[in-house]
């Protein structure tokens, strides 16, 4: 007995939505597990890249070190890097995580960086003459207007993460990636246009959500209407 002509699941077209109501809760862990995965690590990811390029900006000599070692990590191939970070993490979330954090810090470390280098000399002079320490400084002054391009790494590096946690399928944690994955293994195609549009929209929506969160947090970076 053939199919219905309208039974796109049985036809397994491209689009269908009966795939969407059928796999609603599959669909609502993988996305869930995405956004987890690339939260925990872009938030991880710039914990260490900050102090990383404090040090550079603070000492000359660290500059060279860690811009060289985070670009080397960042050329690294994603199936490379994971199985050089099996040994420690095994077939865990935390080997996804791990490998997401290190290729973040060249976009995070190299934007920080920038963005403290920016500041201007003069606005240091005049906040030591008002009394601000060096910690002061950098709170109240030099990370404030340095953070338009700490968010353009953000953003970078956020976009990225998200793409690259489907790379995770093969260890079992990769989000979507898991359905794209056994979607393309076994040519479903909903599932994998599906999957695929998810992603699309996630770091679009991430992308977006960090843009204005960098307009409210720099309200002098906006034109005077």
């Amino acid at each position: 007995m053939t199919a219905p002509p309208d039974d796109c699941l049985a036809c397994n077209e491209w689009v269908c939505g009966a795939y969407l109501t059928s796999r609603r809760e599959i669909l609502w862990d993988a996305t869930l597990q995405h956004l987890q995965l690339t939260a925990v690590s872009v938030l991880l990811g710039l914990l260490v890249a900050l102090p990383l390029a404090l040090a550079a900006r603070h000492r000359r000599w660290a500059t060279g070190p860690v811009l060289g070692l985070t670009t080397v990590l960042y050329t690294i191939p994603s199936l490379a890097m994971f199985s050089l970070l099996l040994p420690v993490y095994g077939l865990s979330a935390g080997l996804v995580i791990a490998g997401l954090v290190l290729y973040s810090l060249t976009l995070l470390v190299r934007n920080i960086l920038a963005g403290l280098r920016a500041v201007p000399e003069e606005t240091r002079q005049a906040a030591r003459g008002m009394g601000y320490g060096p910690l002061r400084m950098l709170l109240a002054v030099e990370l404030p207007l340095a953070l338009p391009a700490a968010m353009a790494g953000l953003r970078i590096a956020t976009v990225s993460a998200v793409s690259l946690v489907t790379i995770g399928a093969i260890v079992g944690f990769g989000g979507l990636g898991n359905l794209i994955h056994s979607g393309m293994n076994t040519y479903f195609k909903a599932q994998v246009l599906t999957a695929s549009v998810l992603c699309v929209i996630i770091a679009v929506a991430a992308d977006l959500l960090l843009l204005a969160v960098q307009r409210l947090a720099t309200p002098w970076t906006r034109r005077a209407t």
